[in-house]
């Protein structure tokens, strides 16, 4: 019942017009998110339908040169990441190659989780859920430093071991997510940065998003920002690769942002190419645990909110709405959209830590969008 009424969400088409008056009004919503936020650069993307209707830069991403932000400007993206993760499982899963519930270990090719209990075995669902017992994991490395992040498997060998349970609790799993990538490498034979770069990446036209920058998106790169606690002054954050780099050390633009939602409001399909079988996709956004139903930490969501399939969904006003956001030192993003009218607003940031101030910023600039296109 609930997937046929997701399904059935009407297409929403904006006139410029809409589009200009919902522009105006975000704008110095914008504004104030990056000053109550100490945010020095962002940029903005509104979505609906199938195409990108207004997009901006704001602040500078180089605050000594005093560089303007603009929407090709680079950002790490953070785990906003991960449902493209997801969709890349999901693509194996459509080729027969594992279901849901089925227990992770009958497919790890000779790695284990330590910890595991055979008569509670860890799902794909439990992975996709944040409910595994796989712990938060991160594992840094300065960008310019002398060390870099483990192979993949050799990674996981040493640092798959469960907390807990499945189901006992939602703890965010950078780890879970790192298996993810070892498991879409593993069932489509295809070395994991590869596979999503042509899965992924090109069918969405994400030509400025990659695991790292080109020179030409180097060029582009915003510098990350922290704010000193003494004097609350914005200053450079260090750099970093993390050994769980599939969770969300990707690099991207707001652009490329915005083809990613236009693919999630449109049941997996971008232009000519559909990613993921509409009925498919349509899991991802159905709350799948009622039981850990609540807004999340920084402040987004309500009593309705909890994890889809990677999508953080929530219920509002009888709309539902998916949402995720990015955080690694210096950046922050966020992406919600509005199934049901298919509408969409995405953000990336060189501000640390501002969840609280865009996932706001987002929800509202969403609601000016819909009561413009009315």
């Amino acid at each position: 019942m609930v997937l046929a009424a997701l399904m059935s969400a009407t297409l929403m088409f904006l006139s410029p017009s809409a589009a200009d008056q919902a522009a105006t009004k975000i704008e110095p919503l914008v504004e104030q998110a990056m000053n109550e936020g100490k945010i020095p650069s962002a940029t903005v993307a509104l979505v609906a339908g199938d195409r990108i209707v207004w997009a901006k830069g704001f602040g500078y991403s180089n605050l000594r040169s005093r560089t303007p932000a603009d929407p090709e400007t680079v950002y790490l993206i953070g785990s906003t990441f991960k449902a493209m993760s997801t969709f890349a499982l999901l693509q194996q899963m459509e080729q027969g190659k594992f279901r849901l519930d089925d227990p992770v270990n009958r497919y790890m090719n000779g790695l284990a989780i330590r910890g595991e209990d055979p008569a509670h075995p860890i799902t794909f669902r439990h992975l996709l859920t944040h409910t595994s017992g796989l712990p938060a994991a991160f594992g840094g490395h300065p960008v310019w430093g002398e060390t870099v992040p483990s192979p993949l498997p050799d990674y996981l060998r040493r640092s798959l071991e469960v907390k807990r349970p499945p189901l006992e609790r939602v703890e965010y799993s950078n780890l879970a997510f790192t298996l993810v990538a070892y498991l879409v490498e593993h069932l489509s034979g295809v070395p994991y940065k590869k596979y999503i770069q042509e899965q992924i990446f090109a069918p969405l036209q994400m030509t400025s998003t990659s695991f790292e920058p080109t020179p030409d998106m180097d060029e582009r790169l915003a510098v990350p920002y922290a704010v000193e606690e003494k004097t609350g002054r914005q200053t450079p954050a260090a750099r970093v690769k993390a050994d769980v780099w599939p969770a969300g050390i990707v690099y991207g633009t707001v652009l490329d942002q915005a083809n990613w939602l236009i693919a999630n409001l449109n049941r997996g399909k971008f232009g000519d190419r559909q990613l993921l079988k509409p009925e498919t996709h349509a899991q991802m956004l159905v709350r799948q645990y009622d039981k850990f139903a609540r807004p999340m930490e920084y402040g987004y969501g309500n009593s309705t909110t909890g994890y889809g399939l990677t999508w953080i969904i929530t219920e509002r006003k009888g709309e539902r709405f998916f949402a995720h956001s990015g955080s690694v030192a210096g950046y922050t993003a966020f992406l919600l959209g509005n199934a049901s009218r298919k509408i969409g607003f995405a953000i990336l940031t060189n501000g640390n830590r501002a969840h609280r101030h865009i996932a706001k910023l987002a929800e509202d600039a969403l609601d000016l969008l819909a009561v413009d296109s009315r």
